[in-house]
């Protein structure tokens, strides 16, 4: 095996309550556009999975960003005050 830092995955469950095909594929493209930039800020290794509720169906954009990324400074602070 390689020195090389394992790489960070991600996971997306979005079941058939947020909507149609259609929808659940937009809700998709959007949630891994907006984890994107966040994915540096992971440690090595890391594995996240994303869980979409029924309401990201008609979430904009900027909102599903906005609580993405306050889900992800939860699970920062969560995991710095264990250590």
């Amino acid at each position: 095996m390689s020195g090389a830092a394992a790489p960070v995955r991600v996971g997306f469950v979005v079941s058939k309550a947020v909507g149609k095909a259609v929808v659940r594929n937009r809700v998709k493209r959007r949630l891994r556009h907006a984890v994107r930039p966040a994915l540096a800020g992971l440690p090595a290794g890391s594995v996240l999975v994303v869980r979409a509720q029924t309401a990201a169906a008609a979430a904009s954009y900027p909102e599903l960003q906005a609580d993405l990324a306050r889900c992800l400074d939860r699970v920062g602070t969560q995991g710095q005050e264990a250590r």
